[in-house]
């Protein structure tokens, strides 16, 4: 007895996905998670700007650190907010749209860090740019004041260049028609500290400008905080790489998955559309 032919494989069936729950599902929690932080970042943001005075606010835009991190945390929540509306409704637009942002923002900070590396002079000439711009505007902004003497404390140092450069500040000047108490000092955070001492002298830095390099450095610190800022950075290559490594992977994630579902979801249209044709054929 003859075998019956085998019936031609006919098209897949509408339950049938080549979307994988496993690539949507990550990259919506993986977007989910960041979208969180973002709307942490520009309320956090908002509230620091808020509290400010209008004219401290005004005085020192280009170096707010609330400003920066409302931006920072707007961009964020707009990528990442594309990223979850269009994986988890399958929104190739919405998908594109991520996986372009997100591929630009990586290769920004890959060609900042190739040109930082490669113009390290103009580097280091923008980064003594910033710090001196900071010490001018030290008493204007709270966040600000708080960051240099972080900074100042954390790497031993004082000023830019040296201690001298705080009489760029209005308040610290050393010009004999400065009026202000505060005349040739420097803030308490390029002092040295005792270790065993309990309370500290905020005092410590009056009149230092006014001394001598030698005499000066019994009391403070007098190397500028950008050798010593080079100088660590040199020391810390590794941590350093470790660091970006770190905030680069999550991109590369993201865009793999936002390309791999982006992919799977053409397929999908295009088996939908093969299911549609042969169900309008008369002969299916």
């Amino acid at each position: 007895m003859a075998k019956r032919a085998a019936a031609p494989a006919g098209p897949l069936g509408d339950d049938f996905s080549f979307v994988s729950p496993v690539a949507k599902y990550v990259l919506f929690f993986f977007n989910l998670l960041f979208w969180m932080i973002s709307v942490v970042m520009v309320a956090v943001g908002v509230y620091a700007r808020l509290l400010k005075h209008a004219e401290a606010a005004m005085a020192c835009l280009a170096v707010d650190p609330a400003i920066l991190l409302v931006v920072v945390g707007v961009l964020t929540f707009l990528i990442t907010f594309c990223g979850c509306v269009g994986s988890l409704r399958e929104n190739l637009c919405l998908l594109r749209t991520f996986s372009v942002c997100l591929t630009v923002v990586f290769l920004l900070q890959l060609a900042t860090g190739v040109l930082g590396f490669v113009f390290s002079d103009e580097a280091r000439g923008k980064v003594s740019e910033i710090i001196n711009g900071a010490i001018v505007h030290y008493r204007d902004d709270l966040d600000l004041q708080n960051l240099i003497d972080f900074g100042q404390k954390e790497f031993s140092c004082c000023g830019g260049v040296s201690y001298k450069d705080w009489s760029q500040n209005m308040y610290f000047n050393c010009t004999a028609t400065n009026p202000s108490r505060e005349r040739c000092s420097v803030p308490f955070s390029c002092c040295l500290h005792d270790a065993g001492q309990a309370v500290i002298n905020t005092m410590c830095g009056h009149g230092m400008q006014a001394r001598g390099y030698l005499e000066a450095s019994a009391f403070i610190h007098t190397n500028g905080c950008i050798d010593k800022l080079v100088n660590w950075t040199h020391s810390n290559l590794f941590l350093l790489g470790g660091i970006t490594l770190g905030l680069a992977l999550p991109q590369l994630v993201g865009i793999v998955l936002a390309q791999l579902l982006i992919s799977q979801i053409r397929d999908q249209i295009k088996l939908q559309l093969y299911n549609q044709q042969h169900r309008a054929d008369p002969w299916y």
